[in-house]
């Protein structure tokens, strides 16, 4: 079994601390002394292992997507569901979160996408690097629909970025207006657009 070394451990208590920080308050709002008061480290710990803040959201940001495209390719590699089956099991988890206060933190995205994008080249980069393996997934996962007839003849690549798309917009929405509707119309635009039309 592999373990941690020290080094690894106290980096990744940084991470853990400062994600749950970040989810909470937004990335400029976080300071360099709270995250280092809640984590319990020392500002020598942080730079051994971070050169600057930016650097330190950067590696969230990774992390995050390690995290949230392995649990994905768990889901995905589900062969006893067909791929419409799969998709909406994740669309539904993604309302879920979004609609009970971001069960396990699942938000990160949908928190730092608008605040940093022009904020921090690094981490703009990560998160769209991120975005661009999770659409990958739900690309080969529609393939997978149609080819066993469970999801309408279309365009995987452009279904699958659409429908990402779709739902950050809609993540948004239901963080403005403190509502689930946006939400509740995109699990039903998701269905109408992924389902076959039934024959006669």
């Amino acid at each position: 079994m592999k373990t941690e070394s020290p080094t690894q451990s106290t980096r990744q208590h940084i991470l853990d601390v400062g994600y749950k920080l970040i989810v909470a308050k937004g990335f400029s709002c976080v300071g360099l002394s709270q995250l280092l008061q809640a984590a319990e480290v020392p500002k020598g710990s942080f730079y051994h292992y971070f050169k600057s803040k930016e650097q330190f959201g950067e590696a969230l940001i990774q992390g995050y997507f390690e995290g949230y495209k392995s649990d994905l390719d768990t889901l995905f590699g589900n062969t006893s569901l067909n791929g419409y089956d799969r998709l909406m099991t994740y669309w539904q988890r993604w309302l879920t979160a979004q609609t009970q206060g971001c069960i396990d933190q699942k938000c990160l995205v949908v928190k730092l996408s608008a605040e940093v994008a022009d904020l921090s080249e690094a981490m703009r980069l990560a998160l769209l690097k991120g975005s661009a393996g999770v659409i990958q997934r739900l690309t080969a996962c529609i393939t997978a629909g149609v080819e066993d007839g469970s999801i309408a003849e279309r365009d995987p690549q452009s279904t699958a970025e659409m429908l990402y798309h779709m739902w950050l917009g809609a993540s948004l929405m239901n963080k403005l207006g403190h509502s689930p509707d946006a939400l509740d119309r995109a699990i039903e635009t998701t269905k109408s657009v992924l389902q076959p039309i039934s024959k006669a």
